[in-house]
């Protein structure tokens, strides 16, 4: 599994200002991380791992990257992505695709084959932003700017905006 000293030592190979910081308590999941350290959930990032199934049945595995005050909602995944049925990935396939604890998953150095999508809310300011190491004692703090500009994935809308117009039901022709 990985933990707060790959996380630490990968950021020093690529010269990125980061701290680790030691928490007070220990915590399970990434969720709890605002109140473990006293700070605005928008600041704390989770990463949710989800299950997808594509209209062709293909089972595929993916991470979103968002503040913990705005989880992903799995029909605005589905809406993005036009998948059948989006679901929760159990701590089995988190802990196996990630290599990190379920619930503790950081956003960074995740294998190069899990498609991740980073939510488009995330704070881009000089602020520190705040998100977990796969331990339960610690956390990682960095800078927003410079953990967007090393986090992988694409930046998406996961607002679960609707189209606009009317909606209308058609029968089915029998």
């Amino acid at each position: 599994m990985k933990d707060a000293l790959a996380i630490h030592r990968w950021l020093l190979a690529h010269q990125v200002h980061h701290e680790i910081v030691r928490l007070p308590r220990p915590m399970t999941c990434a969720e709890e991380l605002p109140e473990t350290i006293s700070a605005a959930p928008e600041r704390c990032l989770m990463v949710t791992v989800l299950e997808v199934t594509t209209w062709v049945g293909r089972e595929v595995v993916i991470g979103v990257t968002s503040p913990v005050s705005s989880p992903p909602g799995p029909g605005a995944v589905g809406g993005l992505l036009g998948a059948r049925q989006v679901r929760p990935a159990s701590a089995h396939v988190v802990n196996a695709t990630t290599d990190y604890a379920c619930g503790l998953v950081c956003p960074l150095l995740l294998p190069e084959s899990l498609p991740m999508f980073i939510d488009d809310r995330l704070l881009a300011d000089n602020e520190p932003l705040f998100t977990a190491t796969g331990e339960r004692h610690t956390a990682l703090s960095m800078r927003s700017l410079d953990l967007l500009a090393v986090l992988p994935g694409k930046m998406v809308d996961l607002r679960g905006s609707r189209r606009r117009g009317p909606r209308a039901a058609v029968a089915r022709r029998h």
